[in-house]
């Protein structure tokens, strides 16, 4: 009663020293991530890149993030999960250095910075179990729900920055010196991700198992879930159908049809309803996190049918609005799902096989979009592409795991 301890509620995520080093480098990282996209394609398009060109560098990338992504869920669940982010954010400072110097030199040429982006990939996906499994490692567990929301709020913020800023760094200064910065962002990362100080517990001595045996006990623990292997099915529909929605049809139909600006315009405001899902859900933790979070997922499916059926500009901001909300909602529900119902010894592989089952379609959709909506027509493909992603999502409530899985 008359304890000096302050009470529960005056608690907050950002009190505890290991959380605000976590949030700090990651939205530090998230920062620099964004401006390399922007400065990147005009590096390649400078060079006399087509867009096929800049289209292979990306999916490079991407490719080299979902084959390795794996490999960082077992390390992470290996070696001590700080050090695994510490020597990633150092790597990818060391690379992304080296194409900032080849780009400001002029002895860039695109196959090496394809060759550059695939080894980038690699070292940022060997991270990314870890970084994500080291959330719930950082605060007391009556906090967890607010520091994965508030995480995932400073995260996308920056990230909107970023975009602003790279765009505003290549017209200044150029793609070289843009990708500096985020090159000084890995190093930031990487000296804030040093002074974490969380526990890692080690396996005992000869009882370590094999790679393979520890991706399939990672396999078997997200085959115990149905909730976790339904939705992770849910989101590889996701990405498959519309990655290519936005980043294909999206410039063309609002683009094309209404003004490039209004696409500009469309994308920040997709932003702008993470950023508002992410401050509602630091207030709002409903005890059936998962079910509210699905329903809200189905709400991604007003942006394409916005696109597809209207021709003016409000309808169309309105459906990027309540996709970015409705996600980012769903986000930070199945964060905490997982944090609280897998075991800590088996987190960061259960993340890995998250990401590869969610990613791992979305260069298929982005190569099959194009010729399949020259096919059907724009507007009904993404009408096909709204009611998958809406169906998808609503089907999922079906399980009575999806609707009665509870916060612990």
């Amino acid at each position: 009663m008359f304890s000096d301890a302050p009470p529960i509620e005056a608690d907050h995520p950002l009190r505890h020293r290991n959380f605000r080093l976590l949030v700090t480098g990651s939205a530090t990282s998230a920062l620099g991530n964004a401006i390399t996209p922007v400065a990147l394609a005009f590096a390649v398009l400078d060079l006399g890149g087509s867009a096929t060109d800049l289209g292979l560098v990306v999916a490079a990338f991407a490719l080299a993030d979902v084959v390795t992504v794996l490999f960082g869920g077992v390390l992470g669940d290996r070696v001590p999960r700080q050090l695994m982010m510490e020597g990633s954010a150092a790597a990818c400072a060391l690379t992304q250095g080296i194409v900032a110097a080849l780009l400001v030199l002029g002895w860039a040429t695109i196959p090496v910075l394809g060759a550059l982006g695939v080894v980038t990939g690699c070292l940022g996906a060997l991270s990314q179990p870890s970084s994500s499994a080291l959330t719930r490692m950082t605060v007391p567990t009556g906090l967890l729900g607010r520091a994965v929301a508030l995480r995932a709020l400073l995260q996308t913020s920056a990230a909107v920055v970023g975009y602003a800023l790279g765009g505003v760094l290549v017209a200044a200064v150029g793609s070289g010196w843009a990708i500096a910065v985020d090159a000084a962002t890995f190093a930031a990362a990487a000296y804030c991700f040093a002074l974490l100080r969380v526990p890692h517990t080690r396996p005992e001595a000869g009882s370590r198992p094999t790679f393979l045996a520890d991706l399939g006990e990672g396999l078997r623990e997200v085959l115990s879930h149905t909730w976790l292997w339904l939705l992770i099915g849910q989101a590889l529909l996701y990405h498959l159908f519309y990655s290519g929605a936005q980043s294909v049809l999206g410039p063309v139909v609002v683009g094309d049809g209404i003004g490039r600006s209004a696409w500009g315009v469309a994308l920040a405001t997709l932003m702008a309803g993470f950023v508002v899902g992410g401050l509602v859900c630091l207030r709002w933790e409903p005890r059936r996190g998962l079910f509210v979070g699905t329903v809200f997922l189905s709400l991604t499916a007003a942006f394409p049918l916005a696109m597809a059926l209207s021709d003016q500009l409000l309808p169309i901001l309105v459906g990027a609005f309540l996709h970015g909300f409705g996600l980012q909602i769903f986000d930070v529900q199945w964060q905490v799902s997982i944090q609280q119902n897998i075991p800590e010894d088996k987190l960061a592989r259960v993340y890995s096989f998250d990401m590869v089952g969610s990613f791992v379609a979305r260069p298929l959709g982005l190569a099959l979009t194009g010729p399949v909506a020259a096919a059907v027509g724009y507007d009904q493909w993404l009408v096909v592409v709204g009611c998958v992603m809406g169906g998808s999502a609503l089907l999922a409530l079906l399980s009575p795991d999806v609707r009665h899985l509870q916060r612990t």
